[in-house]
């Protein structure tokens, strides 16, 4: 068994990443050591993001959580500006599994991982 935030972790946050690491190289015209430095992940993971080898497979069903393309642009806006703390980009993270939860969106994945029933509440009962 899963806990959700685990699927979070392995499954959304790399497609956020690579969403906004995209925005923040393409848009604002960031090098890939600079926006790994402000993603925490290394240059090797931005390239891999880049060339879609991490961050793919769960591509569709995050990119189509409503709002999640003005999310990924204000993230990258942010963060390109110095107007977004660390902490604060924490908290918008936070929000996407928050959001995700409370509307359902995790379970198709999470019945992929697990033998979960049709009345599985996990995500929405924490």
């Amino acid at each position: 068994m899963r806990p959700p935030c685990e699927l979070v972790i392995k499954c959304v946050l790399p497609v956020v990443r690579s969403l906004v690491a995209k925005e923040l190289i393409e848009r604002h015209g960031f090098s890939q050591v600079a926006a790994a430095k402000k993603l925490g992940v290394t240059q090797a993971a931005i390239s891999h993001y880049l060339y879609s080898k991490r961050g793919m497979k769960y591509l569709e069903r995050v990119s189509s959580i409503g709002d999640m393309s003005r999310l990924v642009k204000e993230l990258a806006d942010g963060i390109a500006s110095g107007a977004m703390s660390d902490a604060e980009l924490v908290t918008r993270l936070c929000g996407v599994c928050s959001s995700m939860r409370s509307q359902r969106l995790l379970c198709d994945i999470h019945k992929g991982f697990g033998n979960l029933p049709d009345t599985c509440n996990l995500c929405t009962d924490i």
